[in-house]
Order: C-alpha cells, then structure tokens, then sequence
C-alpha cells in the first residue's frame, strides 16, 4: 500500500547539518569471528526517545554446526526488541516462551519487575551454511511500568504495516507512525520502521515524535549535501522537519525514537532502572540463582546453563 505520509518535507538541501544533534560512531567488538557494533547508549547520548541500547548483529556467515549461543540472562525494567534482515533466532523465555524468529517479524519481550530468556541460532539453521544479520535494541520503561509482569508477543511480518511510495518501502516494528500502528503492546509513544530506499529515493522522517534517530545499516544517505555511511546513527533536533536521500547505491536505515522518559537510567549489565536498589536487588537475586523462587526463573527448556553474574 502506499504510505502517502503528506508531510510535504523539504528537500535534503534544505535542512541545515545543525539539525544533527548527535552523530554517534558504533563501537565494534569481535566476538570470535562474529562482529557486534553497539550505537547506544553512547557517551553523548544514553537515549533516543525510550531506546536505550541498539546493537548491530553482524552480517557474519556460519559454517555447518556453528551458530550463535546467547546462554540464559536475565532482565529487569525494559522492553527487547528482537529484529532480523538474514538468519533466525530461537527464543527461550521464564515465561514459557518458544518462539524462532525469522527475518521481518519482531519478538518484544517485556522484561518488567524479572525475566530470563536465551536465543541461540536454530536446529534447521544449523543444519548448513547459514548468515545472521540483525538489530537488537532495548527501550527503557517508563518509571511507572518499572514493575510490571513480564511479558511476551511475538508477530509475523505479515502483520506489521508496510508502506510503500516513491522507491521508499518501509515496515513499522514498533509503535505509530504515518497514521499507522503496529500490533506489539508498548507503555510509551515508540516509533521504530525498518526502510528500504532506492537510489535517490528520499525518506520523510516522522515529525509527530519528541525524538527522533536513524541507524544506517546498509548503503549511505545523504543530508544538507554530506554522505553518511553505512554503520552510523544521527540524532535529529527535535521539531525540524527531516528528510535524507539515499545515496548512488540505496540504503537500509531503521528509523526510531519516541517520547523522551522523565530522566535518564541507571544501566548495570543487563539491568535498566531508574532506582539503584532495584539493580543491586536484582544483581543479588541473579547472583543467589534461586530459581522459580526468587526473582527469576530459568527459561522453559533451556535450564542446564546461565550466564553468572559479571564479577
């Protein structure tokens, strides 16, 4: 369908390069042969709107056997947000969970007051040669929703809006946009589209969100006549109206942000909190591994191994 957002942006020319607020550089690291590039938190920016944690997966090829083991960690007061262009994943959760996620469908994990969960690459994925390309972000939770019930949903590509115009298609993970919703329960205004862009083809960016950040992933854009290449995020100011331009040979961005929360987070492994005690609490029940009596629980069918708590 076609999208049609009617913003009527200006011309990439037009926008001034101070409309960059942040442009962050990922951190790589080498995972034994599989590379993660880590754009947030960043040290001048810990958030965009409500994503707190964005981390490139890859591109990385498997031989036959091999694949990615993600053992059994927990969570507390954020939301995960699971999202594949190549490879598969299989999702273990405490809540009972079993789900493998392919590409173009989204896994979005409510971790709450607790919850412990594993992906590791799939049994028929192993099978043979396989790649693995991918986003994972997290989103911190509103303070208020800190301590809520872990939860899960998981929705095909099939249900997830796409739009399409002008050589742009694009798919909404999370959120509103363009008059549009994706399905996923969220607890703060959230956008967050995976777009595709043509050579040339230009991108309107939402102007109805507080905040608003790219990730280019593939390709290059172009704004106010500089090249961005692929492997960077730019935070926009908020309130200006943006439009990018792919360059000679396309681009894959995924658009994101949302509402700011009411202050930044307290960030400990894999615990976000906007209260030290909840994460030293919660560093202490991992670390006392009394599952299924204490805070956490161990995933439903992957119970034989955990990540201990970093020293």
């Amino acid at each position: 369908m076609s999208w049609n957002p009617a913003l009527t942006p200006g011309c990439p020319d037009e926008i001034g390069v101070d409309a960059i607020e942040t442009l962050i550089v990922p951190r790589a690291r080498d995972l034994g042969g599989f590379e993660v590039r880590r754009a947030l938190p960043a040290p001048r920016r810990q958030m965009v709107g409500p994503f707190i944690f964005f981390d490139q997966a890859g591109p990385a090829e498997f031989l036959t056997g091999q694949g990615i083991d993600v053992r059994p960690h927990p969570h507390i007061g954020l939301g995960t947000v699971t999202y594949l262009y190549r490879g598969d994943f299989h999702h273990r959760d405490s809540l009972g969970t079993d789900q493998i996620i392919r590409p173009g469908a989204v896994n979005w994990m409510v971790a709450g007051r607790g919850v412990t969960h594993s992906e590791r690459t799939s049994d028929q994925a192993r099978s043979g040669p396989h790649s693995l390309f991918g986003i994972q972000t997290w989103i911190a939770l509103p303070e208020d929703r800190e301590d809520i019930a872990p939860s899960f949903e998981h929705h095909g590509k099939d249900r997830l809006p796409e739009f399409e115009d002008g050589g742009v298609r694009s798919r909404l993970i999370l959120g509103s946009a363009y008059d549009r919703s994706a399905p996923a329960t969220l607890h703060s205004q959230t956008f967050y589209l995976d777009v595709v862009l043509d050579p040339g083809a230009r991108f309107p960016l939402p102007d109805d969100h507080e905040d608003r950040g790219l990730y280019i992933t593939e390709g290059s854009v172009a704004i106010a006549g500089q090249s961005f290449e692929a492997g960077r995020m730019m935070v926009f100011r908020p309130g200006d109206r943006i439009t990018v331009a792919a360059g000679p040979r396309g681009a894959r961005l995924m658009a994101l942000g949302g509402a700011t929360l009411n202050g930044p987070r307290y960030i400990w492994w894999n615990f976000v909190s906007s209260s030290r005690e909840k994460i030293e609490h919660a560093k202490r029940e991992w670390q006392a591994a009394d599952w299924g009596r204490g805070q956490f629980d161990l995933p439903t069918g992957d119970r034989d191994e955990f990540i201990p708590l970093p020293g």
